[in-house]
């Protein structure tokens, strides 16, 4: 049974700089493709960055393109968002999902297609 911990996340100033960490443990995590979500209070969780099970592809939202980077070290489990020139609006709870890569990387912004999720990590961007 896959399970995904998420961490790296914190209290920073507007304009500074984080790097989440998914960490995968149970199986091996080359065979999923992996997608970073966010949900702010009262909002929706919505999808923003994903990457396929090799690396090879990756896709952002509009609104994070340009300042934030998603990569994978499948050696180590492992898949990272470092995030730079943070906003207000970045404030949210961070989530990282994986889907097994038979099911397709189409749609990877559509938190139904993933079948496992972390717990959650608190960002905060705040003077």
């Amino acid at each position: 049974q896959l399970q995904l911990v998420e961490s790296g996340g914190g209290l920073v100033q507007p304009g500074g700089s984080l790097r989440l960490s998914c960490a995968a443990s149970g199986v091996t995590l080359d065979m999923y493709h992996i997608g970073w979500f966010r949900q702010a209070p009262g909002k929706e969780r919505e999808g923003f960055s994903c990457i396929t099970h090799s690396g090879e592809r990756t896709t952002y939202a509009d609104s994070v393109k340009g300042r934030f980077t998603i990569s994978r070290d499948n050696a180590k489990n492992t898949v990272y968002l470092q995030m730079n020139s943070l906003k207000a609006g970045d404030t949210a709870v961070y989530y990282c999902g994986a889907t097994p890569w038979g099911l397709g990387y189409n749609n990877c912004f559509q938190k139904n297609r993933y079948n496992y999720w972390g717990q959650g990590t608190q960002v905060t961007v705040s003077s």
